[in-house]
């Protein structure tokens, strides 16, 4: 059998993602399912005392701080208004740490330490540090 540039290609792509791939699930593996509840018992799970700064029917926010820093953790009474809400914040940059009606904001650092124990999917607002003023 005559190897071929296109069939070393497809060999050499097969092998790539071969060794890859198992490198790829080791994050999944680390990251618990996102919890699920109230305000109060999210902020329990972190080993936070929650400051809570609104107190309303649709959502629910609050201050909280851990030895990893300071962040704003938020409860959502539907998966709409959740998403209506991150999309609007994310304009103004920042990172989400986002699970099932509800969403951590804070640096980097904390959002990746709250994954460890909150479970959930990290996402990134919009970089505006190329914009002068």
């Amino acid at each position: 059998m005559k190897l071929t540039r296109p069939m070393l290609a497809v060999a050499g792509a097969a092998a790539a993602l071969a060794l890859t791939g198992c490198g790829a699930d080791t994050k999944a593996a680390t990251v618990p399912a996102a919890a699920t509840g109230s305000l109060e018992s999210l902020a329990a799970r972190v080993k936070c005392e929650p400051d809570i700064q609104t107190d309303a029917d649709e959502l629910r926010q609050a201050i909280c701080k851990t030895s990893d820093g300071k962040f704003v953790l938020a409860t959502f009474a539907t998966d709409r208004g959740q998403r209506e809400w991150i999309n609007d914040a994310k304009d103004y940059g920042g990172f989400y740490l986002v699970g099932r009606k509800w969403v951590a904001v804070g640096t980097d650092k904390v959002v990746k330490a709250l994954q460890g124990t909150l479970g959930g999917s990290e996402e990134i607002g919009t970089d505006h540090s190329a914009h002068t003023s």
